[in-house]
This record gives structure tokens, C-alpha cells and sequence, in this order.
């Protein structure tokens, strides 16, 4: 007996663990500089572990399957019902919800490209069928509803990510207005902000009250530091009001998760310091690393530096761990998390030595 054909499926790569680099270098994990998976260099707040430690202790007991408490707190903070709230196992679950909801066998998508590669994976699974716009190195990654529009043939979800991985760019309120009223009303726009809590931007959850045809999805994965523990959600059209419980996997999102990201959330001073130290570290690199770089709105840092997996391993060999964005089809870049000031500090200079050990002579230009 045999799987069904997922030859269509490319397996998510994600970046290569502390740990492992170490072992492969024979070193102490403290001893490595960590910035290849836009991860909270600060860890959770304080209170998450102190409610994670607490709800750890009643692990024999099943959550609450509608995850009501975490889902009555963040309908308060987006001022919509609970309803709209759908919590999820990260925001990749919440991604599957979305398309356990709106995809029949056949049905198209259409997703950025270079992208989350979950998008495609996650429609596949779903029997759908996949379409890309572009998010091109040519435009310096811009996102307009027009790219997207030209793209489009009446799939069934869109994808829209902002700020957009790997490159940093936003999808403008302007243009997400636009692609709202350009699309067919029988297609979702997913607004994926991930990465949300970065940018001034104001999130598309305010559309919410306006359109039908839009969800966000958000995680308490990036900045609030919870990424170990798998917690997301999606915010829903109120008339998908019924849907949740048809689609939602039983229990899917832990109890400690659950409590940790309660507390989380009612930790606005250690997000406030995440998003700062976040932005002192975008401009740090943008401005000191010898290499172009793209204007990010995220917890990262896009470089375009020739060839980026030999930039990675030279970086890794000397202890700095970046992204190698070959799987996201941008083998001449590297992606540069957002870490503390010394780990940014470090990790920025041993990048430059590297550069100039590669080829002295280039000149990779200023910032773009």
C-alpha cells in the first residue's frame, strides 16, 4: 500500500536548529549566535513561563475545546466577537482551518512567490490547486494589488503576506483595499501577519467590519517569544461564526500554550521592548553591514550578498547562524534575524569579514 502522490508537496525547510549546529561544530550552543529563524532573542515574558510552569501541573487535563479564555482575551484586544477568534496549533494551523473552510477538491489559490512555502503545502492538502504573483528582487520586493491582480484568475484563497518573509516589505493598507475590491466576492484574502506587532501598519483585522472576503492570521510565536509552544490564530469574517467548531481539530492548541499566551498578552512592556530592540537591530544592519539590504518591517533583515550559501556556511563555521534563502528561490541573499544588541553586533561584523574574505574586491554597493 502507497500514499497518495504528494510528489507535489515540497517539505518545509526550516532553519537548522542551535543545537545541532553545535554538534556539527563541536561547540557550546551558547557559544553560537543564533539568528536564522526570527526568533525572539529575549525569550517569552516573564509572566508566559510563570503561567506555562502553573498550567504544566494540570497536564492530565484536557484544554478547553473552544479555548475560551485566550479566545475571549484577544476578541477584546481586536474588538471583534469571539466568534472571529479562531485559535490554533501556531498560525499554520490557523492557515489549515482557513482551508478546511473554504476549499472544495480543485479549488485554486494563489500565493506570493517567494513565499511561505506553507501557503501551497496546505492548500495540496486540501486537494487544492496552486498559483504564484511575484514578489520580485527586481521591484525591491514591493507588494501592490495590482502584482497580485495580474496574477489572478478567480482562485478561491489569496495569500498576502505583511510584512512579507523573507523580504520585509508590507502590503500597504491603499493596496489591500484594492485587492479587496478587485477580487470576486466568493475569494478569502489571507492577510498572514505574522510578523505584525513590528510594523506601524495599522492590521488588516480593521477590515474585518467592512469586508466579508478577509481573515488574519496571526502567532505568539515571533514577538511574543512563545514559538516552542505553537499558538496562533486566525480573526474571521462574523459570518463564518458556525464554522470554527466544524473545522477545529479536538483540543488542537495545548493547555500550556493556552495559559502561557494569556499572560503573554498581558504583557505589553516586554512585546514594546522585543519591537524596539527589533527595530535598533534592523537599522544596525541596514546601515553597517557591507552589503545591500532590503527595507524590512519585520524582526529580520534581508541581504543580498552573491552567493548566500556560501556566505552561511562561512558565517556558521565562525560561529553566526544566518538564513541561507536558497529555499526561498534567493540563493544570492541571506536572511538576518533580529537579535540582541551584541548578537547583532557580532553577528554583523563576522558577516563582513566573510564578505571581504570571499572576494575582496566586490563591491556589493550601499543600501538598497
Amino acid at each position: 500500500m502507497n500514499t497518495r502522490d504528494l510528489s507535489a508537496n515540497e517539505p518545509y525547510v526550516p532553519g537548522r536548529g542551535v543545537e545541532e549546529v553545535a554538534r556539527d561544530l563541536g561547540a557550546e550552543p551558547e557559544d553560537l549566535v543564533k539568528l536564522s529563524s526570527n526568533e525572539n532573542p529575549f525569550g517569552p515574558s516573564p509572566k508566559a513561563v510563570e503561567a506555562a510552569r502553573a498550567a504544566a501541573e494540570a497536564a492530565h487535563v484536557y484544554p478547553k475545546a473552544a479555548h475560551t479564555d485566550l479566545t475571549e482575551a484577544l476578541a477584546d484586544e481586536w474588538g471583534v466577537s469571539p466568534a472571529q477568534v479562531w485559535v490554533s496549533p501556531g498560525a499554520d494551523g490557523a492557515l489549515d482551518y482557513l482551508a478546511r473552510a473554504t476549499l472544495e477538491p480543485g479549488d485554486g489559490v494563489l500565493v506570493p512567490e517567494p513565499g511561505f512555502a506553507y501557503y501551497p503545502m496546505s492548500a495540496r492538502y486540501h486537494h487544492g490547486t496552486v498559483a504564484e504573483y511575484p514578489v520580485a528582487p527586481a521591484d525591491g520586493f514591493a507588494q501592490t494589488a495590482d502584482a497580485v491582480l495580474d496574477a489572478y484568475d478567480g482562485e478561491r484563497i489569496v495569500y498576502v503576506t505583511s510584512p512579507h518573509n523573507p523580504a520585509g516589505t508590507e502590503l500597504p493598507r491603499e493596496e489591500l483595499v484594492a485587492l479587496l475590491e478587485g477580487v470576486d466576492e466568493e475569494t478569502l484574502v489571507v492577510a498572514d501577519e505574522a510578523y505584525g506587532e513590528y510594523t506601524e501598519t495599522p492590521s488588516a483585522a480593521g477590515l474585518l467590519d467592512e469586508y466579508e472576503n478577509v481573515a488574519v492570521t496571526r502567532t505568539f510565536s515571533k514577538a511574543y517569544g512563545l514559538a516552542g509552544l505553537r499558538v496562533g490564530y486566525a480573526l474571521v469574517p462574523e459570518a463564518w461564526a458556525d464554522a470554527y467548531a466544524r473545522v477545529n481539530t479536538p483540543f488542537a492548541a495545548n493547555a500550556v500554550a493556552l495559559d502561557a499566551a494569556l499572560a503573554a498578552l498581558d504583557d505589553d512592556e516586554h512585546v514594546e521592548r522585543t519591537v524596539e530592540a527589533a527595530r535598533w537591530a534592523r537599522e544596525h544592519v541596514a546601515s553597517e553591514l557591507d552589503a545591500p539590504t532590503v527595507e524590512s518591517a519585520g524582526n529580520f533583515v534581508l541581504a543580498e550578498v552573491g552567493d548566500g550559501a556560501a556566505v552561511a556556511e562561512r558565517a556558521r563555521e565562525r560561529g553566526v547562524i544566518v538564513r541561507d534563502t536558497s529555499s526561498f528561490g534567493l540563493p544570492e541573499h541571506v536572511r538576518i534575524s533580529c537579535g540582541t544588541e551584541a548578537e547583532t553586533r557580532e553577528a554583523v561584523a563576522t558577516l563582513n569579514e566573510v564578505l571581504a574574505d570571499l572576494d575582496p574586491d566586490l563591491d556589493l554597493g550601499a543600501e538598497a
